[in-house]
């Protein structure tokens, strides 16, 4: 059997889940694993990956890689690939994931599978489902003649267990390869919330034009504080200026599968539902009992929302934190 290979990601020094994901699919498959991992970070970083099934870890620990650049990741990492030789490569489908995978899929001439929900890997065969025309078809992925594999997959859709046997990592640290870029990071200015991101959020409280105003959030981020979830908006409220368009979950903005999605005052339009259809449990609360969304959804309250959000914000804080 040949070997897989994880890119995998961290931030603010943490191993984010969707790679820990990979790493156990990886383990599961009875494949040998090897990590690779970009930037300055944490030993804490090499035990996790450790823990979670890579027999090798290869690190790049250079402050030049802290920022993502296309060109320089894609130098390295094809650098990286022709030394360890894997038969399949694991990714996140982030964006980062998706910038820079068919970069190195097109330099390799391998073929690439992007933004799956599932996966099966036996031996050096590779077979993934992902969701094409927004979401209304399943398409099931093969790879034939293709010297690597590459599948980059959506968070929250691979199973989390305990490893047995995991061993010690081998770790082999590599050298930055210099490369003469044509484009330079000059500044990341981060946004104000401390919460996960929406494709790492496990649970995800999402808003839409029935909320009326841009302060109709304000208590989406209340319930969302009791529960531990990230807030996410509709297409239609992030156009008219209520929030940023990192929060926007749809066709045009972030695919998110988080196990519990709650969708406020948001009729459900098809590119809205291409975003978030991945959810394990839907729950929609919506005036208009004839929207979209409840199609959709596990649960539905039809009701107004300004009474609905502060009492189940409430109940839980009574469930969860007595």
């Amino acid at each position: 059997m040949g070997k897989i290979l994880v890119f995998a990601e961290h931030t603010n020094g943490k191993l984010k889940r969707s790679s820990i994901e990979l790493l156990h699919a990886g383990f599961n498959s009875g494949n040998e694993v090897a990590a690779v991992v970009f930037g300055t970070h944490g030993d804490d970083i090499v035990s996790a990956l450790n823990q979670n099934g890579a027999s090798e870890v290869h690190i790049l620990k250079d402050g030049a890689l802290d920022s993502y650049n296309p060109e320089l990741y894609a130098t390295n990492l094809i650098s990286i690939i022709g030394k360890i030789q894997p038969a399949i490569i694991l990714a996140s489908a982030s964006s980062v994931g998706k910038d820079l995978f068919p970069k190195i899929a097109a330099r390799l001439n391998t073929g690439i599978a992007s933004d799956c929900v599932s996966l099966n890997i036996s031996g050096d065969n590779v077979t993934a489902t992902k969701p094409m025309y927004s979401g209304k078809a399943i398409a099931t992925v093969n790879f034939e003649n293709s010297p690597i594999k590459i599948v980059l997959m959506r968070a929250n859709q691979l199973p989390i267990e305990s490893i047995d046997g995991a061993k010690s990592s081998k770790v082999v640290e590599h050298s930055l390869v210099a490369s003469d870029l044509r484009t330079m990071i000059k500044e990341i200015v981060k946004g104000t919330s401390e919460k996960l991101d929406l494709t790492e959020a496990n649970i995800i409280v999402s808003g839409g034009r029935g909320l009326k105003e841009a302060s109709g959030f304000q208590m989406l981020n209340d319930l969302a504080d009791v529960l531990g979830a990230t807030v996410g908006a509709s297409r239609a409220v992030v156009d008219s200026g209520w929030v940023g368009h990192g929060m926007q979950v749809g066709q045009t903005g972030k695919t998110v599968a988080p196990s519990l999605y709650i969708a406020v005052g948001i009729s459900g339009a098809i590119q809205h539902l291409a975003g978030m259809s991945g959810s394990k449990v839907i729950v929609a609360i919506n005036s208009d009992a004839n929207a979209p969304i409840f199609q959709k959804a596990t649960y539905g309250i039809v009701g107004d929302a300004f009474e609905i959000i502060p009492k189940l914000t409430e109940e839980f804080k009574k469930a969860l934190h007595n």
